[in-house]
């Protein structure tokens, strides 16, 4: 898959609803804890709720685009300080995500 549809964006927001942020990132950025945390938490959890903790609009962006391409991830939302992203499990996906 290349791409996330529009709908397929809604139905991970919804399900997203009710997740907590699990992994924070901190004024220091991506240091290599936060890495080994996400990295960790990818492997147990599809879909992800990151809190970022960033003044400036361009540095927050750079995190989030960084964590994207590291990780293979899919952005489904961002609102403030909270992204949200999916990564389909490799064996026995748990989110069956509609087709269309």
């Amino acid at each position: 898959m290349t791409k996330l549809t529009n709908n397929q964006k809604k139905f991970l927001r919804s399900k997203s609803h009710n997740l907590k942020p699990i992994v924070m990132v901190g004024q220091h950025g991506l240091n290599e804890s936060v890495l080994v945390e996400l990295e960790i938490t990818m492997d147990k959890h599809e879909l992800l709720k990151i809190k970022i903790r960033m003044d400036k609009r361009a540095e927050k962006q750079k995190i989030i685009d960084k964590i994207i391409n590291t990780y293979h991830a899919y952005l489904v939302q961002v609102i403030g300080n909270i992204v949200v992203i999916y990564r389909a499990f490799d064996e026995d996906p748990q989110i069956i995500l509609p087709r269309k």
